[in-house]
């Protein structure tokens, strides 16, 4: 069995806030956090010189149930390309015309201090 959902928020908030200081460190600047909308989220989004980039962090605690890049499903992936065209079109109609992508920042272990960081995990489709 899984965490609680509480515990699991917690350790997703974790992930996420662990995250985004490492990309602060790497030069990214984060311009939103949890971009929600009915259909999907989005952890971070950052800039990262002209690109606008959607991270989706992945934290997990064991293997048990498969690594970090693997919980990144398509149906995930489709939730994740959702929000990401709601917030260019809300919140983030000024980076419209930037270069895009999608990133994954990955803690395979939950006690990792460096996560594994795939620029472009997947697209738009």
């Amino acid at each position: 069995m899984g965490a609680s959902p509480p515990l699991a928020q917690a350790r997703g908030r974790l992930g996420e806030a662990r995250a985004a200081e490492w990309l602060v460190a790497q030069g990214l600047k984060i311009l939103a956090r949890n971009v929600r909308c009915r259909a999907g989220e989005v952890d971070l989004v950052c800039l990262d010189r002209d690109a606008l980039v959607f991270v989706e962090v992945r934290l997990r605690s064991n293997a048990r149930y498969g690594g970090a890049a693997e919980s990144i499903t398509a149906a995930k992936r489709h939730r994740i390309v959702f929000a990401a065209r709601w917030w260019l079109t809300v919140a983030g109609r000024a980076h419209q015309n930037r270069p895009c992508r999608f990133d994954a920042v990955l803690f395979d272990d939950a006690e990792a201090t460096t996560p594994r960081w795939i620029r472009g995990a997947f697209g738009w489709d």
